[in-house]
């Protein structure tokens, strides 16, 4: 009894400490004054009353990918399926997988049709590949793209019965439970941004709906994420700055989500417990040093191929906030990328070698950070004053009331001097578009009910609007 009061107490001082915004105010505190032993009222509570962490072994250092043989076969892998894409397949970082793997006897088969900013028919032709395969070990050697592809297809090879929109996030898809073992997966990242090597979570386009959807599970996570900064120094420079700008949101919004234990519902069951809960003390920790190394390190990665200080750096930052929001999660920065990305119309970003429009994932999240955060900044605005001055903004005489102000301001000169398109508008969209990506936004509930202030479809409509220009 004794420690169970002890540990009350503990957490009652985390709390005290805990920011007292809107949004968080209660955040790591009612639950906790109200523990006792023998308490259990799980099924009465409307919101949820825990969290979990989860997240991939990492292994970090400059030339470890020579190591992937060894795991392999320490691992008895028999049949492995190595995933990536064309350009990948004719750059160092493939070349060095694929030498370990040949020293240490180890058998594989490649699949390199995967498509960067994948759809479900990209999806479903590396899944046929993975079930005909019958692979015991898979390993994805790429960015968030390939990573992401090599998931779904370990996930629909393990559930050979399941149909595509089983796993699919509701409510475009069924949302069901995993409930098979995955074979083990080994993600190789090769830029720094999506941190897919950390988290349970697989992105694509639904091309019927013009929207980006996904499959969210803690099943999904690799078995180890081999995370060698070598392979950034062949990122070109919009790469980079793509990529650091998807680390920038992912910590911002999992740092200024809506507290775990203000979401709802309460799971009946831990299975039911998503991936994405809310922000919590643990996700902020990485959240908060995800954006320290970004504010210190991006503008040089980007600037400068052969920095390998900042581009280490950075591969470290994507790693931070992956762990960070793949337990808190993101809300209306990416909720709305989503639409952006699927109805790209003729827009080709710098430095991606794909044949057909993109924009990138990293680019459609940030160009309407701006408009979000000075929307959400109401709800918290300490967490959105404590990132705009990690981000470089002296807060001398800053209103708390001006947050969501400051902070979209530091943005627009952060992205300003990354030479970032000036706004939607400048990829292609027009204010005749934005009933379209509010519609394409609309069904993204898995992350935009963790935005820490409600929204409506006018809300969303006029977020679109203050995003057609940035400058």
């Amino acid at each position: 009894m004794a420690g169970v009061e002890r540990v009350a107490h503990l957490m009652r001082q985390l709390a005290s400490a805990a920011c007292r915004c809107p949004a968080h105010s209660q955040a790591y505190s009612h639950t906790y004054n109200r523990v006792s032993a023998g308490e259990a009222h799980i099924c009465e509570r409307k919101t949820d009353y825990a969290f979990e962490m989860a997240c991939s072994n990492i292994r970090f250092g400059a030339g470890v990918t020579r190591e992937i043989g060894m795991d392999l076969k320490n691992m008895g892998a028999r049949n492995v399926c190595l995933m990536t894409d064309k350009t990948l397949s004719q750059l160092p970082p493939v070349a060095a997988v694929l030498d370990s793997l040949t020293k240490h006897g180890v058998k594989y088969k490649i699949y390199e049709d995967v498509r960067v900013e994948p759809t479900d028919k990209s999806f479903k032709a590396a899944i046929d590949f993975a079930k005909k395969g019958h692979f015991d070990v898979y390993v994805a050697v790429g960015g968030g793209s390939v990573i992401d592809t090599c998931k779904a297809a370990n996930l629909y090879a393990s559930h050979p019965e399941a149909e595509f929109l089983d796993f699919v996030n509701a409510p475009i898809g069924k949302g069901k439970p995993i409930t098979a073992t995955l074979k083990p997966l080994i993600a190789v990242p090769t830029t720094a941004g999506t941190g897919s090597e950390t988290t349970g979570v697989a992105i694509f386009d639904f091309e019927d709906m013009k929207a980006k959807t996904g499959i969210a599970n803690r099943a999904l996570k690799p078995t180890l994420g081999m995370v060698d900064p070598l392979h950034t120094l062949h990122m070109p420079s919009r790469v980079a700055a793509n990529s650091g700008f998807d680390v920038l949101c992912h910590a911002l919004e999992s740092f200024t989500a809506l507290p775990y234990n203000l979401r709802s519902p309460c799971p009946p069951n831990p299975i039911n417990r998503p991936a994405y809960q809310g922000s919590n003390p643990i996700s902020d920790v990485w959240a908060r040093h995800a954006l320290m190394i970004v504010a210190k390190y991006l503008k040089r990665a980007v600037c400068d191929a052969g920095d390998v200080e900042a581009r280490t750096s950075m591969h470290l930052a994507s790693v931070f906030a992956g762990i960070g929001f793949g337990n808190a999660g993101v809300h209306l920065c990416h909720g709305m990328s989503y639409p952006i990305a699927g109805n790209v119309k003729t827009h080709r970003a710098k430095g991606y070698n794909v044949e057909h429009p993109i924009v990138p994932h990293g680019l459609s999240v940030v160009l309407t950070s701006p408009a979000v955060f000075a929307f959400t900044g109401k709800m918290c605005p300490e967490r959105h004053l404590e990132a705009a001055q990690i981000l470089g903004t002296d807060l001398s005489n800053i209103k708390k009331e001006d947050a969501g102000r400051v902070l979209a301001d530091t943005l627009r000169s952060f992205l300003y001097d990354l030479e970032v398109e000036d706004g939607l508008s400048a990829i292609g969209y027009t204010k005749e578009d934005i009933p379209s990506l509010v519609k394409g936004t609309m069904p993204q509930e898995r992350v935009t009910k963790l935005s820490p202030r409600a929204h409506t479809e006018e809300d969303l409509t006029g977020l679109f609007a203050a995003s057609m220009k940035l400058y």
